[in-house]
């Protein structure tokens, strides 16, 4: 497994932590049905269906639009997004609620009543501690603040799962998953099987043939954005240069659009922090100050 604060990008060196090919992975129904019960252990789910394979949702023509990694139904009509999220954006929990905002419209849209929602689980597969607080689970539900034990009762629950966490705080079974993610290859039944489907994956000529298209795509979409960026940058400069110098004023303005457009960059993912400062010649420390 290659370093984990960075985008795996060569096909043959792709893990179960690559979101793409862990979409790939779970297109087999029996392993995705089967890490589902591990996270969900309470739940008994017969059997899942796929809506649509790694779903897009676009709410209207000027929104973005979501894809999301995993997103499944059992038969029991229950939503389960599935996000392998490598890259510590600083912002899952806002994404988390993006995503809840975007599932409920689509199924409304869809001809459901709000009154009939489907209760839905949206799940953040991490190498990393999003709350810094050394579990390797962190479940969230709406509760009352002055009755604790009081739920909403909106259906809704968000799970992050820290595949390096230090705490005896999962069952065994999920414990395997995560240290598999974490590059820990073990003897579970449930690892081997995942292992070999990440095998079958790389074999498809057709699916590395996709993540080399989408790879492409997102290069283009740096690239573009990089250049809105320096086009604000530079409307930016001249408008500073005529108060404060013009080659002064240029250059903090180009500095400045290239900093909005890396940092909105690292918010969609499609950067990690770590390449971030890279190409702004910064610490992470620093960026990280800018997210």
């Amino acid at each position: 497994m290659g370093d984990m604060e960075t985008k795996q990008t060569n096909w043959e060196d792709l893990s179960i932590s690559n979101d793409f090919l862990f979409g790939k992975v779970m297109q087999n129904p029996e392993l995705c049905k089967e890490l589902l019960q591990r996270i969900l252990p309470d739940l008994k789910i017969d059997r899942i269906e796929y809506p649509e394979l790694q779903k897009s949702i676009n709410v209207d023509m000027d929104a973005h639009s979501v894809r999301l990694d995993v997103y499944v139904k059992d038969d029991r009509e229950t939503v389960y997004d599935i996000e392998m999220q490598v890259s510590d954006t600083k912002e899952l929990p806002k994404r988390s609620r993006y995503y809840q905002g975007m599932i409920d419209i689509q199924l409304v849209d869809a001809g459901q009543h709000y009154k009939k929602l489907n209760k839905s689980y949206i799940i953040f597969i991490c190498p990393f501690d999003v709350f810094g607080k050394n579990r390797c689970r962190y479940t969230f539900e709406n509760l009352c603040l002055e009755e604790k034990n009081l739920p909403l009762g909106d259906g809704t629950t968000k799970i992050f799962l820290n595949a390096m966490g230090p705490m005896d705080d999962v069952s065994p079974e999920l414990k395997s998953f995560l240290d598999y993610v974490a590059g820990k290859k073990n003897d579970d039944s449930f690892v081997k099987e995942l292992d070999e489907e990440v095998r079958k994956v790389r074999e498809s000529k057709e699916w590395r043939r996709d993540y080399m298209t989408l790879l492409m795509r997102d290069q283009e979409n740096i690239e573009k954005g990089i250049k809105i960026g320096l086009e604000r940058g530079l409307e930016q400069g001249l408008e500073q240069g005529i108060e404060q110098g013009l080659e002064q004023g240029i250059e903090q303005g180009l500095e400045q659009g290239k900093l909005e457009m890396i940092v909105q960059l690292i918010h969609d993912g499609v950067l990690t922090v770590r390449e971030g400062a890279g190409r702004l010649h910064m610490s992470e420390s620093d960026l990280a100050k800018c997210l």
